[in-house]
């Protein structure tokens, strides 16, 4: 080897082992969030590595796993921000594998596979309930809603394909126990696409629909969600006229399972979604009429009650409830009640009706609330199939979506449970075929040698369950329709005969010793590809016989309501022949569905429950582990992983990494393939670590792959950093000489400009100050043009400062500033405006109480301003409407003058006549007259008409002297009183009796009588402390102190 090749040798080891440093960090990240496709899992046959990929995944908020083409999706039970428009556009037309996956992803690469192929495909989403399928149907469906093409036409087409689910979700989905909204059908929908891939129409199958809820419901259950929204969400009206109640309770059918309310089910708000898309998808009020009208049939024939007559057979209890099914289902009373409690039995050629016991009347009611909900349910489906039908002749390309039921594994295994595992193991046989066959022919298109995979075949579970004349199926048909006494207990019998050796089937009698403890004798056991069931055979024969009377049939026949009359019509075959089995029938359904599928390109979503207690953050080891097997992700990854472990076209493949090889980067100019090559060869991959096909290149390992990632990254961060200091190098270089440049132009012209601008100020300050000067010299004389602009100036700077300065109330006015001669006038002009504003301002904003009281003050003003010492001390208390309350003043009082209504009370002092002793006293003015009250008697009533005058002295005491009219000798005189509110009464008083010019204000003394011809004197003096006291000449002596001025 040169010495040449010895450097080159030795550089490339050196820059691998950087590369290989340089990914610790990468590899950090990828084992903290998984791996995003299991494909690349490196112990792809290990359970546990599986499982601890999803679980740190999970953890992450990274629902979405990729199993190759395939989607696990792990149900989070919270929201994620993961569906918005912007996270659809993101997703729209990007390579597969570009982002990370998303249910989005799928959708997309389904969508733009079929345009480009112009093929058929299908969705098939599977999983146990409550693992997320309808949401994920839901998903897709609006995703296809927002990246179709749009137009009125194909809106109205999509608005119609979302609008079906929740039709079929309230008439085909109940809370369960693992699931409040499981799917109690299986659905397949058609989506028809024209070839610029607008939704011009779609198609739904259903398959065995769960029509034993309708009846029956085990503990914790509900019934279908329909019943209760109609019982919740039904406006009055319609409940009225449909003869229900507002309450779930009322009806046996809904209450079996004791738990009508649900917190996470909104009836109300689910009934009015409902309504809104039957009207969307055509349903005519006559429609919707019909098919409320048969919903709540059912509810009344659960409420239907036997008892036996007489010779004990079948009698009707309760008419009330007949009366409404046969108006809600227009048959006539009669015929309905012997349909309900007789059998029609032909004997050679006569017909005879055989009554019916009460057990056999309750089944045949069963039987008839079943079939009439099972063939109503049919007819919703091909109504909506109606309504989404294509109306365009050209061919149309299909996206198939089929939600169909996982694997079921309860405590007690009945007869559904059997049907939808065989559905399952179909479901599964068909999945590795389809599997194998795509891998197979990937290999042999690319020209690679494809090496046969070893996985378990379950045919010999499908047969064991569907062989003609040996399969649990035939030999279940066969003890159906044989004659005699055929029980649930012969068909287990029949089985252990036929089937005793078989590997995959066990019953308690041909299980060993420690087996035989784990099954009942009425059990038997098979072993699925998922793992074993144990299946309880009670009731086998009764639900897959499923039979409705002949006279049910044809009582039904004989309906008004246009959709029963259409799900029972008179063209149907004879009931003489007898017709499918259920177990036949979904056998047949399995089969027709079986060849849709295999007509077209399948692609995967695979959901998985994380928790039984629907909690987010709760990841159940034992739970997704049990799940993971009998969803078949194992297999499918070991057939995904035989050989090739990555595969890529040489275009994406070299686009991604070309950077890594000198040679190829930045542009290669060859073909791809050669590309490719010359990539790997830099690389240094191993010859039995990939091979290259005629378009694609396959690697074995995964680590292989992970190596040549975490060196991209390594070296996209280097070329970024080497590209992003190069272009800011030159970006700043030249912005320097820009800025250059520039800052010297900007320089010059900003000097000459500046230097213009300082010889026009200087300019203009000189005139400016000569022509202020000149104004100032003749500021006396009349304006003209000297002293116009000085004057302008004066009246501005005035005002301006008056602005400034302005009092904020009138009693500042003397703050007023002095205006300059010119605005003498101006000035006082605007001092008068100003003090009448501020005048409106405070009476605008003064109150009605407030407004009140001053007028009283007024009304006191004008009596005492300047006529009595301390009338300014008054001035300050405000005034109340009384001083004595309703309940002070005695009853008996208030029982004689109340009539009057009482305006005014004040507690005062009253002096005798004779002797002037001081008495306490209540002073009462009424709307007619004052009133002199102690305690319980009223001393003296003054009539206002009878009233002189008033007299007070001008001295600071509070004496008050009421004259009255004294003319009869039995009356009693002058009244003298001393009042602690001397102003608030007096001022009460003048209003209330209009006596304001009979108070009078008086010096010395004041001359009162006493009685007719008998006069008194009260005299008053200013002292030096206030006294009241009888002087030697007989007179009350009233001396007060002088009051103080304020």
């Amino acid at each position: 080897m040169t010495h040449r090749a010895l450097e080159v040798r030795e550089s490339l080891e050196e820059r691998c082992n950087r590369i290989l440093r340089n990914m610790e960090a990468s590899l950090t990240a990828r084992d903290r969030v998984g791996i995003q496709d299991f494909v690349l899992l490196d112990a792809y046959t290990s359970e546990s590595a599986f499982l601890d990929n999803l679980r740190k995944r999970f953890n992450e908020n990274l629902i979405y796993t990729y199993i190759g083409t395939l989607l696990v999706s792990v149900n989070p039970y919270k929201d994620l921000d993961n569906y918005s428009k912007k996270q659809m556009d993101t997703y729209m037309g990007i390579n597969f594998f570009e982002l990370p996956p998303h249910i989005f992803a799928l959708a997309d690469n389904v969508f733009r596979t079929m345009l480009s192929e112009y093929n058929n495909h299908f969705i098939l989403i599977s999983g146990e309930s409550g693992a997320g399928k309808t949401e994920a149907s839901k998903k897709i469906l609006q995703f296809y809603a927002v990246s179709c093409p749009s137009t009125r036409l194909l809106n109205n087409v999509r608005d119609r394909l979302l609008l079906s689910n929740p039709v079929l979700e309230a008439f085909g989905n109940a809370k369960t126990l693992k699931n409040d909204n499981s799917s109690r059908f299986g659905k397949y929908m058609d989506i028809q696409f024209d070839h610029r891939g607008g939704a011009v129409g779609g198609h739904i199958l259903s398959y065995l629909l769960e029509k034993s809820r309708v009846v029956h419901q085990n503990h914790g259950e509900r019934n279908f969600h329909i019943f209760y929204q109609l019982v919740e969400g039904g406006e009055e009206d319609l409940l009225r006229w449909l003869g229900l109640e507002r309450n779930c309770k009322n009806y046996r059918y809904l209450v079996q399972g004791d738990c009508a309310k649900v917190s996470s089910i909104n009836d109300k708000s689910d009934w009015k979604t409902v309504r809104k898309a039957l009207s969307v998808i055509d349903f005519s009020e006559m429609d919707m009429e019909h098919l409320f009208g048969i919903i709540a049939s059912v509810l009344h024939l659960g409420n239907l009650k036997f008892e036996a007559d007489a010779r004990g057979y079948a009698a009707i209890k309760n008419n009330q409830e007949m009366h409404w099914v046969s108006k809600l289902l227009g048959i006539p009373n009669q015929v309905l009640q012997q349909g309900l409690t007789h059998r029609k039995i032909e004997a050679k050629t006569e017909e005879v009706l055989s009554p019916l016991s009460v057990e056999h009347a309750v089944y045949a009611r069963d039987a008839l609330a079943k079939a009439t909900y099972g063939r109503t349910f049919n007819w919703l489906v091909n109504k909506i199939n109606e309504s989404l039908a294509n109306q365009d002749p050209y061919r149309k390309t299909v996206i198939g979506l089929l939600d169909i039921y996982g694997f079921e594994v309860f405590s007690v295994n009945s007869f559904e449970q059997f049907c939808i595992n065989y559905c399952n193991e179909k479901l599964q046989q068909l999945f590795i075929q389809l599997t194998l066959k795509s891998e197979q022919e990937e290999y042999e298109l690319e020209g690679i040698e494809w090496e046969p995979v070893p996985y378990f075949n379950n045919k010999i579970i499908c047969d064991l369950v569907e062989e003609k004349f040996r399969g649990i199926i035939s030999l279940l048909d066969e003890e159906c329709l044989r004659p005699g006494e055929a029980t649930d207990l012969t068909f287990l019998e029949k089985m252990e005969e036929k089937m005793g050796g078989h590997p995959h089937f066990v019953t308690h009698k041909l299980a060993n010793k420690s087996t035989r403890k784990t099954l009942e004798r009425g059990d038997f056991r098979l072993l699925h590809y998922a793992g074993e069931v144990t299946y309880c055979v009670v009731g086998f024969l009764d639900k897959n016989n499923d039979l409705l009377y002949r006279s049910g049939k044809e009582v039904m026949q004989q309906s008004k309501n246009a959709i029963i009359r259409h799900c029972f019509p008179f063209s149907e075959p004879d009931s003489k022949k007898r017709p499918e089995t259920v177990v036949t029938q979904f056998k047949n359904s399995l089969a027709g569905l079986t060849e849709i599928l295999m007509s077209k390109e399948p692609w995967y979503v695979r959901c998985i429950k994380p928790n039984e207690a629907k909690q987010p953050a709760i990841f159940d080891d034992v739970l997704v582990r049990h799940q993971v097997k009998y969803l078949g992700l194992m297999e499918h990854l070991r057939v995904r992983r035989a050989g090739f472990a990555y595969r890529r076209k040489y275009e994406i493949f070299l686009q991604r990494y070309k950077a890594l090889c000198p040679d190829t980067w930045p542009n290669w100019k060859g073909t791809p393939a050669e590309g490719v090559r010359c990539l790997i060869k830099h690389l240094g991959y191993k010859t039995d670590e990939y091979k290259l096909g005629r378009t694609k290149i396959f690697i074995r390992h995964p680590k292989t792959l992970f190596a040549t990632e975490d060196a991209f990254q390594v070296c996209k961060n280097q070329l970024a950093t080497r590209i992003q200091a190069k272009y800011k190098g030159w970006r700043v270089k030249e912005d320097y000489l820009k800025q250059k440049e520039a800052a010297t132009k900007i320089e010059n012209c900003w000097r000459s400009l500046m230097a213009r601008k300082e010889r026009e100020r200087r300019a203009w300050a000189v005139k400016v100050i000569k022509k202020f000067i000149k104004g100032f010299m003749t500021r006396s004389q009349p304006a003209c043009n000297d002293n116009s602009e000085y004057l302008a100036y004066v009246r501005q700077n005035y005002l301006t400062r008056l602005k400034e300065n302005l009092p904020k109330t009138v009693l500042e006015m003397d703050s007023w500033l002095t205006p300059p001669p010119i605005l003498k006038e101006v000035s006082q002009l605007l001092q008068n405006i100003y003090i009448r504003s501020l005048v409106r301002q405070y009476v605008r904003e003064i109150s009605p109480q407030r407004k009140a009281q001053l007028l009283l003050k007024a009304q006191t003003s004008s009596m005492f301003k300047g006529k009595k010492e301390n009338y300014p001390f008054s001035v300050s208390r405000p005034f109340v409407d009384t001083r004595i309350a309703l309940e002070d003043i005695n009853l008996k009082v208030l029982q004689i003058i109340q009539h009057e209504h009482i305006k005014y009370s004040v507690p005062v002092v009253k002096y005798d006549r004779n002797g002037f002793r001081p008495h306490l006293r209540q002073l009462i003015f009424t709307q007619e007259a004052a009133y002199l009250v102690e305690e319980t008697k009223i001393k003296q009533r003054i009539d206002y008409t009878s009233l002189k005058g008033v007299s007070v002295s001008n001295l600071s005491d509070n004496f008050l002297i009421l004259h009255v009219t004294c003319e009869d000798i039995k009356q009693k005189g002058d009244l003298v009183l001393q009042c602690d509110y001397l102003y608030e009464a007096l001022t009460k008083l003048s209003i209330i009796a209009d006596k304001q010019s009979s108070i009078k204000v008086v010096q010395g003394s004041v001359r009162f009588d006493i009685q007719p011809g008998r006069e008194g004197f009260v005299d008053f003096k200013s002292g030096q402390e206030s006294m009241v006291y009888r002087a030697k000449n007989g007179h009350l002596m009233v001396e007060s102190s002088k009051a103080k001025s304020r």
